[in-house]
């Protein structure tokens, strides 16, 4: 087996395996299991500071991403798609699918989303019914300051879409602070359980804009109203993965009982960067640095394939290119949830320090000896 350093999946802790193991149950009438889905779903909110309501959704983070578009967006709507990223770009086609009008506010992709540039565009352009923007952009390992952009939204009556798939956890999160509408997160990122769900917190705002809806929602899985009374009427709108959300509670759980989570994400990330940039090679990115996915540029005289294959077969450690204008440009350690390890990351370091040197690319430094020397 690889040892898994990629952006998402990542590695699953043995608790969170066994606790997929459990006996099930019929979720569809075991009134015991809709308490523990409850129980499961006030703890995120918890964990992510609001009292909105938390649903998990059984499918990958993608489902919540456009069950959030597809419960907000009515033919005609108007939804302004904040881009610097590739995800932060494919909103646009969630929007659209649904009859809304997507208008992209494009900036550059390296750099994060500039707040006073934001304010300066709002001025003249409001009329928006909602707006989506990425926490964090696996891609590209971007993170913009949602807890200005959201709020700076809101001031202009906009609602906000969140994409924090693969920031929440490893990044700040107050929700209800920074006035968000809908966050979706996802199982197999900081989390650290296996792909197949997904969780969105809903504001009070969001579920009335869903409730006065002129048009019905053009989905049913996809629909996040058809959980709306979920629980008073122990009924759920389709069978739940119930050893998906066995293991979902634990890893939730194992996240709980880690109040450096945070800390320890972002001393990595930070002893990740200085060793490449120490090392002689380059950052993808200017600004907006995640705490839980680093991206590098692939060195001259070499190819992404030609690395990621080096570490892989050489080293037993999977990393990840990336995709679509960043497709062989790259690449990405996703250091975030069980990933965000010392001993993980060190091993990571001193596999591309080999791998790179087979490959014939000078470095300045070894990556593997900034990374510890920073981590001291």
């Amino acid at each position: 087996m690889y040892k898994i350093m990629t952006p998402g999946p990542t590695q699953v802790a043995e608790n969170v395996r066994l606790a997929r193991s459990r006996e099930c149950t019929n979720p569809d009438l075991d009134e015991n299991f809709v308490e523990f889905y409850k129980e499961t779903c006030k703890e995120i909110s918890r964990l992510l500071h609001t009292d909105n309501e938390t649903l998990i959704l059984g499918g990958e983070g993608i489902l919540g991403l456009e069950a959030a578009c597809a419960s907000m967006t009515e033919p005609g709507d108007r939804v302004l798609v904040l881009d610097n990223g590739i995800y932060g770009k494919g909103f646009a086609d969630f929007v659209s699918m649904y009859g809304g009008c997507p208008e992209l506010y494009s900036r550059d992709y390296r750099e994060t989303l500039n707040v006073q540039e934001l304010e300066n565009f709002l001025k003249e352009h409001h009329d928006y019914k909602y707006a989506t923007v990425v926490h964090g952009d696996t891609p590209s390992g971007m993170l913009n300051d949602i807890s200005a952009i959201c709020p700076l939204l809101k001031k202009y009556g906009i609602m906000t879409v969140v994409d924090s798939v693969s920031a929440s956890f490893g990044e700040p999160m107050r929700i209800s602070d920074w006035q968000i509408d809908i966050m979706c997160g996802g199982s197999q990122k900081v989390v650290s359980a296996p792909p197949g769900l997904t969780f969105v917190v809903i504001s009070d705002d969001a579920k009335k804009a869903m409730l006065d809806r002129k048009t019905p929602i053009a989905s049913f899985y996809a629909n996040l109203t058809t959980f709306a009374h979920y629980y008073e009427e122990k009924w759920f709108p389709y069978t739940m993965p119930i050893s998906d959300i066995y293991g979902l509670r634990a890893a939730i759980d194992n996240i709980a009982a880690d109040p450096d989570i945070l800390t320890r994400h972002e001393k990595i990330a930070e002893a990740s960067r200085k060793a490449i940039t120490g090392a002689g090679l380059n950052l993808y990115l200017k600004s907006g640095f995640s705490s839980t996915v680093t991206v590098f540029e692939v060195p001259e005289g070499a190819t992404a394939k030609a690395i990621l294959d080096g570490v892989k077969n050489d080293y037993n450690i999977m990393l990840a290119g990336s995709f679509d204008v960043l497709a062989g440009k790259v690449i990405r350690i996703g250091h975030m949830g069980n990933n965000a390890d010392y001993y993980n990351v060190r091993e990571v370091f001193a596999a591309l320090d080999g791998t790179l040197a087979r490959l014939g690319i000078p470095l300045k430094a070894s990556m593997e000896k900034i990374f510890c020397d920073s981590m001291k």
